[in-house]
């Protein structure tokens, strides 16, 4: 059954891969490269400040940090754990694929799914009561998510996973913040 979904897997990130043109390619390569969305996370930065103050915005903004880097490595250990080929390294589909970047890292789950889904719901938690419009930050992670599979270097599953583990993550991490929070804000 397992080698059925990973085949089916396969199948559809082909099909959507290839669904991509060259007009749109130059966009998915701006949209995969984190470093791109820096205005985002400044943006997000700034409301910390401008509701909390420094002392506690300075506390928040730590927070996220660790949330990010904790993501990374956990994703990592399960990356690593899994091994499971990136779909630009899979001998059965790297020739179906239209790709444009080619990681030698491994595939299962996606970092980029799950760092950015996991800030996007921390923020939406953090926020949600002073802004409306903050679920407009869902948008990151999906265009973030969905840019891994236009160029060919996650599966479907990698990303559907990746952002199940983001929001759980992000939910955990927000009650213990909240608890902290208490303790050292009243």
């Amino acid at each position: 059954m397992l080698e059925s979904i990973l085949q089916k897997d396969k199948e559809l990130l082909v099909f959507l891969n290839n669904l991509g043109n060259e007009h749109w390619d130059s966009f998915w390569l701006l949209i995969t490269n984190q470093f791109n969305w820096s205005p985002l996370f400044i943006f997000i930065f700034y409301l910390v400040i401008k509701l909390n103050g420094w002392k506690r915005g300075g506390f928040i903004i730590f927070s996220m940090i660790l949330l990010v880097a904790f993501s990374d490595q956990f994703v990592n250990l399960i990356k690593n754990t899994t091994s499971r080929l990136r779909p630009n390294n899979d001998p059965e589909i790297q020739d179906l694929l239209r790709t444009f970047i080619r990681p030698k890292s491994f595939s299962f789950i996606s970092g980029h799914a799950t760092t950015s889904t996991f800030f996007s719901v921390f923020t939406i938690l953090l926020f949600r009561e002073k802004y409306k419009y903050i679920y407009l930050i869902i948008c990151f992670p999906i265009l973030f998510a969905y840019s891994r599979l236009y160029l060919g270097v996650h599966f479907p599953i990698d990303i559907a996973l990746g952002i199940l583990t983001g929001v759980i993550l992000a939910n955990f991490y927000f009650r213990l913040y909240k608890k902290v929070d208490k303790k050292l804000f009243g």
